[in-house]
């Protein structure tokens, strides 16, 4: 995610257009101040609100209401919708529950990586597949009509309200009881609120805790985000959104800017993720064999910078002493915990060993790294 840090670099408006969509929450989000955006599938995500920094250290203490309606759903129903997923993904599915969420690598024919969402188990016949940022419609239209497979492919009307922080805990049983504290990382369920029931897991895009809901309902959607500000202030609650800096200290991939379709599950670290061995049959399976045998090139890896700010918008080398490159830089940003910068670059082989030393131009001027393990902490 792109979010500007630094008070000279110039800004810009985003126009909106039927292209570029707002969410339910758009008027919420803008009346609490929101002070910046990114584009993630043709839709409005809020990137800030006020200091990026602050908002670090205000989810990792307190609770945090986020609006990521961008994170849409591709529904994929019918006899073969089963056979579709497991085409998409090298995680083998076959036996998976309803009720679950999958973290799912998509890939293609050559194993690239095409998105990386989490995926839905609503039955053996109906799944969502929950999105980063590419367009996966296409691409499950395309293979579903290729192989002549009895679905329906549609992106249902689903708006997504994370609640995220050590908070969110006590929060959410104050709305839904016991149970949904009673949920299991990954796991699903129904609960009712203003006469609709939604579609609640225990998940989200940071590694302090939440839940995410599925919102199907834009009225009463909107009538418990009301809620939960109302009742949230004995726990501190904010608005937010996916926090730059805690991402890359979890160790958070972004699909887009730490991985594309350019590098497959292996270099991204997604081993657990990928079953070759098994019966499953998914596009790119004997690509994935084939680099397994002959060992991976390049892998994503964690850098430490001694740098005060950065900010990545394109490309950024990382050289040795030589001046020879070791990597690319593709993510990173000043973290106030570790008083450095830190990001996520893929590193070439034989450069990813731990506490590789290397050089990188920053505005002109050249900063010491080194390599190290994700995540950081």
């Amino acid at each position: 995610m792109a979010v500007m840090l630094k008070k000279k670099m110039k800004t810009f408006l985003i126009a909106k257009s039927r292209r570029l969509r707002g969410t339910p929450y758009t008027s919420r989000i803008e009346k609490q101040g929101v002070t910046a955006y990114t584009i993630y599938n043709h839709m409005l995500l809020p990137a800030a609100f006020g200091s990026v920094e602050d908002a670090y250290h205000h989810l990792k203490e307190h609770v945090q209401i986020w609006d990521v309606a961008a994170e849409r759903q591709v529904e994929i129903s019918g006899k073969d919708s089963a056979k579709l997923v497991q085409l998409m993904t090298c995680r083998d599915l076959s036996k998976s529950k309803d009720g679950r969420c999958y973290y799912c690598p998509i890939i293609d024919d050559n194993a690239g990586l095409i998105n990386d969402p989490v995926v839905l188990r609503l039955n053996e016949n109906r799944w969502w597949v929950s999105l980063a940022d590419s367009d996966v419609i296409l691409f499950a239209k395309g293979l579903a009509i290729g192989n002549k497979f009895d679905v329906k492919i549609s992106e249902p009307d689903v708006d997504i309200m994370a609640v995220q922080g050590p908070k969110s805990f006590k929060l959410m049983e104050k709305v839904f009881g016991e149970k949904i504290v009673n949920l299991k990382f990954f796991g699903f369920d129904y609960f009712e609120f203003g006469g609709d029931k939604h579609l609640i897991a225990k998940s989200g895009w940071s590694k302090q805790g939440g839940y995410e809901i599925y919102m199907e309902h834009n009225e009463s959607g909107l009538k418990l985000y009301d809620h939960l500000f109302k009742i949230g202030k004995e726990f501190n609650i904010r608005p937010g959104g996916p926090n730059l800096i805690e991402r890359i200290e979890s160790g958070l991939l972004s699909h887009g800017n730490d991985m594309d379709n350019g590098d497959n599950p292996y270099e991204c670290g997604f081993d657990k993720y990928v079953n070759i061995d098994s019966d499953v049959d998914f596009l790119g399976k004997e690509k994935l064999k084939k680099i397994k045998a002959e060992g991976i090139k390049k892998k994503l890896m964690g850098v430490k910078i001694d740098a005060k700010e950065i900010s990545v918008n394109g490309s950024m080398d990382l050289v040795d002493e030589d001046n020879n490159v070791i990597g690319e830089l593709r993510s990173g940003c000043y973290n106030p915990s570790f008083k450095q910068v830190i990001g996520i670059a893929m590193i070439n082989k034989p450069h990813f060993e731990t506490s590789k030393s290397f050089k990188i131009n920053i505005n002109g001027s050249d900063f010491d790294g080194k390599v190290c393990d994700l995540p950081f902490i």
